[in-house]
């Protein structure tokens, strides 16, 4: 089946389908990024009260990803299985899930707006606000929660675009809520001097237009599923599953939340502020950092999960083997340069002396166990594009929840340094989890292999005995 006019993910030569699918994801990603970049940086510099409206902005960002994550839960977890219809030639079956996956996220997004907006004031008090910082908090929550049907649309429903292969116009979307945002950042903020408020608008109207932008084109002529209002109807049978493989993002993302309470608690008790602020720097060179890994991830993820819905071993094992060296090459550079520059990461946050002192000391340490987390990225990414849902759940929380917030914890019980403890839990996490997840992969891949091989070998017999009786009467 010819996927799109832009690829065919079951002929096209993996190598070069690889990067058509995961330069554009990572751009996207990388534009993402700049564009919250740059909200912050508008923010920071609002007259007298700057920074104090950034950490206020700063604080409800946890509950941002949060909401981020219920589009995961749906849109990354429909998104592979409809690839792996697709495979299948069943059109039909992957346009199902693309009905409830959207009518889920319209569900999700009504439930999340009241709520969040029922209890912003109590959740930001939750994540740190202060009677300082509270009023920009809200200001900033109130707005952007008031836009979460754009957020769960645009998010959830570009995955699926990505699914088709169809990587230019996903990277699109970004791309045309990034220049939005960053066009009526200044106009709303300092223009109209709405200042939070002009952000958190600006933002809303990004998506908005995102929003419309990809469910125009998931009812054009374009696509190749295409939003039916008779799959809206929702199907256990059909919506379960997807929020079943969608469960491994979905804790990947909303316990990055958590994460920053527990680092930021424990360093507080044995660092200070010093200590906050550098893990503050930490957790965004790494957020930042990680981006061309989830780009290879998503430009894998189409071709791995059409090829296995279509048992073409061959090529899904040569789309996994792809993926594990561009992510472990990335991870390695990345590991080198943590290692050796560390500085040059620190300068692009803080000129402070004693700030850019214990980051650069911090650095080596909360990074020196992703040389090899490529692997880990890989192989627990391919776990979903193989629509494995339990084991790549398992994972989700195995590094989180299971190894790193407890270390966080229990490694300052044990050595002298307690600084020093908490940060070496991130390494040791990522140690274990790459061990844990290689371990689990190597086991399941082999038989997944085995088991597509054997489909092929008696499809081809199958085929031999049917045409044995022509080969006779010749």
């Amino acid at each position: 089946m010819k996927m799109s006019n832009e690829v065919d993910l079951g002929r096209e030569r993996i190598g070069k389908l690889f990067f058509m699918l995961a330069v554009p994801a990572i751009l996207s990603q990388l534009v993402n990024a700049l564009y919250n970049m740059v909200d912050r940086m508008y923010i920071g510099h609002i007259p007298e009260v700057g920074a104090t409206a950034l950490t206020g902005v700063g604080i409800s960002f946890p509950i941002i990803m949060i909401i981020s994550a219920f589009a995961a839960l749906v849109a990354m977890g429909g998104a592979p299985r409809a690839s792996i219809l697709m495979g299948q030639q069943d059109v039909k079956g992957a346009e199902k899930i693309l009905g409830n996956c959207c009518c889920a996220l319209l569900i999700t997004a009504l439930v999340l707006t009241v709520v969040v907006i029922s209890f912003h004031t109590p959740l930001l008090y939750m994540f740190g606000a202060s009677e300082n910082t509270i009023e920009y908090a809200q200001s900033y929550m109130i707005i952007y929660a008031a836009g979460t049907i754009f957020v769960q649309l645009t998010l959830g429903m570009n995955a699926f675009i990505s699914a088709q292969g169809f990587s230019r116009i996903s990277m699109l979307t970004v791309v045309i809520g990034a220049i939005t945002n960053i066009l009526l950042d200044p106009i709303l903020i300092f223009v109209f001097d709405m200042g939070v408020q002009g952000a958190a608008l600006a933002t809303v109207i990004s998506q908005g237009i995102s929003s419309v932008w990809v469910m125009r084109f998931l009812m054009g002529k374009q696509t190749l599923l295409k939003l039916r209002l008779e799959n809206f109807k929702l199907k256990a049978n059909v919506l379960l599953p997807s929020l079943a493989l969608g469960v491994a993002p979905f804790i990947m993302q909303s316990t990055e939340s958590i994460l920053v309470l527990c680092f930021n608690s424990s360093l507080l008790q044995y660092g200070g502020d010093l200590a906050v602020g550098a893990m503050t720097i930490l957790s965004s060179v790494m957020q930042f950092a990680m981006l061309p890994l989830s780009g290879f991830t998503q430009g894998a993820q189409p071709i791995i999960s059409y090829n296995y819905g279509a048992n073409n071993a061959g090529r899904v094992k040569k789309a996994f083997r792809l993926l594990l060296i561009s992510c472990l090459t990335y991870s390695a550079i990345l590991w080198l340069l943590a290692m050796v520059v560390p500085d040059l990461f620190a300068a692009i946050f803080t000129s402070d002396p004693a700030l850019t002192e214990i980051t650069v000391w911090a650095l080596r340490i909360y990074m020196g166990g992703c040389l090899l987390f490529g692997a880990q990225i890989a192989c627990q990414q391919t776990f979903i594009a193989l629509g494995n849902a339990k084991i790549s759940a398992f994972l989700a929380m195995f590094r989180k929840i299971i190894v790193l917030i407890p270390l966080i914890y229990i490694l300052p019980m044990f050595l002298e340094d307690k600084v020093m403890a908490v940060f070496l839990a991130e390494p040791i996490a990522d140690t274990l989890a790459v061990l844990t997840t290689v371990t689990m992969f190597i086991l399941f891949f082999k038989k997944l292999l085995r088991g597509m091989q054997d489909v092929d070998q008696m499809a081809d017999s199958a085929v031999s005995q049917r045409s044995q009786p022509d080969v006779q009467k010749s």
